[in-house]
C-alpha cells in the first residue's frame, strides 16, 4: 500500500470545518484592518530565499526542498511566504501605485524538519505583510490581528512575547559584544551553537540545550543596548497592547531566526501544544526589501501555523463549529423511481439546497438510517399511492410532522425547508 509521505497529512472530510472556521476568521479580521489577499506560486528560485531569509539560517542550510528544474534553475518549494510577498511586491512596482501596501495570505509551506506534534514537512501557514511605512501602530496592528484570530477561535491559554532588536547598526554592534562575552565559552557550548557563533551568533538564543542556557544567563541583553528611537517605537507598541487590553511579557532573548529581522519581534504561544508552542511569531524588517532588489522599503509582518493552532483548538475544545447536517435527503420507496429522484434533487441543488438521495439501491429502512446519519432536517418520500396522485411526503425530522405537497411545487418545498 502506498501511504502519504512522511511529514505530510491528509485533511480529511471530517477536519475541514475547522480549516473551514480558521480561514473565515482569517478572511474576515484581516478585511477589516483593510489587508487585501495575495498569492504565490508554490515554488521559486532558491536564490530569493538564500538572500532574504539567509544563508546561514537552518532553514535555507539544512530544511528547504530545493531541486533543479529541467532547465537547470535551481527552485524551492517556498518555506516561508514573507519573501515570496516582498519578491512579488518589488516585481509589480506595488509600491510604485500606492505608498502603503497591507496583504495576507493562506499558503502550504515545505521544511524538510524532522515531524512531530504540531510540526509537519508539508504545513500551511496564514499571516500578513505591511509594507511601507516605519510606524510601529503597524507592528501593534499586526500583534493585534494575530491575538484577534487566536481568541475568535476559542484559544484562551496564549501567551504573548514581544522584544526589540534594535536597528541593523545597534544590532551588529550587540552580536560582537554577544562574541566577545562568549568567546572564552565557545569551547563550552553544544555543537550547534558553536557553529552559530562564527554565523550567526543570535540563533544561539534559540538553543534548548540546558548547558547554553546557563551559559547566556550572564550575557548582555540586547534590550540594554539598542538605539533611542527604536526604544521609543517599542514603548509605543507597548502602549498600545496595554491600551487594546492584551497581556504581553517582554523576552529579551526572543530574537527570531530569520536575518531580515530589525527592531519589533513577538510570538504568540499556547500551553496547550507540547513543546513546539509557538503558533504565530513575526517581527519588523526594514532592510529586506532593499536586500531582494528594490528601493528601500520598511514592513513588518508575521506568520501563524495552522496545524499547529488546529491542535490547540482540539486540545483545548475550543473550537465551535457549525452543525454537520443536510437540509433534504431523498428517498425512494420504489427503485424505479431512481431517475426521478434524481432530477428532484437537481431542482433543489439548483436553489443552493444541500440535498442527498440514495445512489446504492438500498431499502426504505436502510435509506432512512442514511438520513438520520446525515442529520437531514427533512425528508422527502418518493413513491406509493401519494406519488400515483401526483403528491410527494415531506417529513420535518425534528418535529416527526409529514405533510403533502404537489409533485411539482418546488417553490413550497424551498419555502418549508429554509424556515
Amino acid at each position: 500500500m502506498i501511504k502519504a509521505i512522511t511529514g505530510t497529512k491528509d485533511i480529511l472530510p471530517s477536519e475541514i470545518p475547522g480549516w473551514k472556521r480558521l480561514e473565515s476568521f482569517v478572511n474576515t479580521i484581516f478585511t477589516s484592518f483593510n489587508y487585501k489577499e495575495i498569492r504565490t506560486p508554490i515554488f521559486e528560485e532558491t536564490s530569493l530565499f538564500a538572500r532574504g531569509i539567509g544563508e546561514e539560517t537552518d532553514i535555507v542550510g539544512k530544511e528547504m526542498y530545493t531541486f533543479a528544474d529541467r532547465s537547470g534553475t535551481s527552485v524551492t518549494l517556498k518555506p516561508e511566504m514573507t519573501a515570496s510577498v516582498v519578491r512579488a511586491f518589488i516585481e509589480h512596482s506595488l509600491g510604485k501605485r500606492q505608498p502603503l501596501n497591507k496583504f495576507f495570505y493562506i499558503s502550504p509551506m515545505f521544511r524538510q524538519e524532522r515531524p512531530q506534534a504540531g510540526r509537519l514537512r508539508q504545513f500551511h501557514q496564514f499571516g500578513g505583510e505591511a509594507l511601507g511605512s516605519t510606524s510601529p501602530l503597524l507592528d501593534a496592528e499586526l500583534i493585534i490581528i494575530a491575538f484577534q484570530i487566536l481568541t475568535s477561535l476559542g484559544l484562551r491559554d496564549l501567551t504573548v512575547k514581544i522584544n526589540t532588536l534594535g536597528v541593523h547598526s545597534s544590532r551588529e554592534n550587540y552580536k560582537r559584544m554577544l562574541r566577545d562575552f562568549l568567546k572564552d565559552k565557545k569551547y563550552m557550548l553544544s555543537d550547534d551553537s558553536r557553529k552559530r557563533y562564527d554565523t550567526n551568533v543570535l540563533r544561539i538564543f534559540d538553543s534548548k540545550v540546558e548547558s547554553d542556557q546557563e551559559i547566556l544567563k550572564e550575557a548582555p541583553i540586547l534590550i540594554d543596548h539598542i538605539d533611542e528611537e527604536s526604544k521609543n517605537d517599542f514603548e509605543l507598541v507597548k502602549d498600545i497592547l496595554i491600551n487594546s487590553k492584551i497581556s504581553f511579557e517582554i523576552d529579551p532573548k526572543l530574537v527570531r531566526g530569520l536575518d531580515y529581522y530589525t527592531k519589533t519581534t513577538f510570538e504568540i504561544i499556547s500551553g496547550k501544544v507540547g513543546s513546539q508552542n509557538a503558533l504565530c511569531g513575526g517581527g519588523r524588517y526594514d532592510l529586506l526589501v532593499e536586500q531582494l532588489g528594490g528601493s528601500p522599503t520598511p514592513g513588518v509582518g508575521f506568520a501563524a501555523g495552522i496545524e499547529r493552532i488546529l491542535l490547540a483548538c482540539e486540545n483545548e475544545k475550543s473550537l465551535s463549529l457549525p452543525d454537520d447536517n443536510i437540509d433534504l435527503y431523498i428517498i425512494k420507496l420504489d427503485e424505479d423511481l431512481s431517475s426521478k429522484a434524481f432530477e428532484v434533487a437537481l431542482e433543489y441543488r439548483k436553489e443552493n439546497l444541500f440535498v442527498e438521495f440514495d445512489y446504492l439501491s438500498r431499502s426504505v429502512k436502510a435509506q432512512m438510517r442514511e438520513a438520520n446519519k446525515l442529520n437531514a432536517r427533512f425528508v422527502l418520500f418518493i413513491g406509493g399511492d401519494e406519488y400515483k396522485s401526483g403528491k410527494l411526503n415531506l417529513k420535518n425530522m425534528a418535529t416527526g410532522e409529514q405533510q403533502l405537497i404537489d409533485l411539482n411545487e418546488y417553490s413550497k418545498l424551498i419555502d418549508l425547508v429554509r424556515v
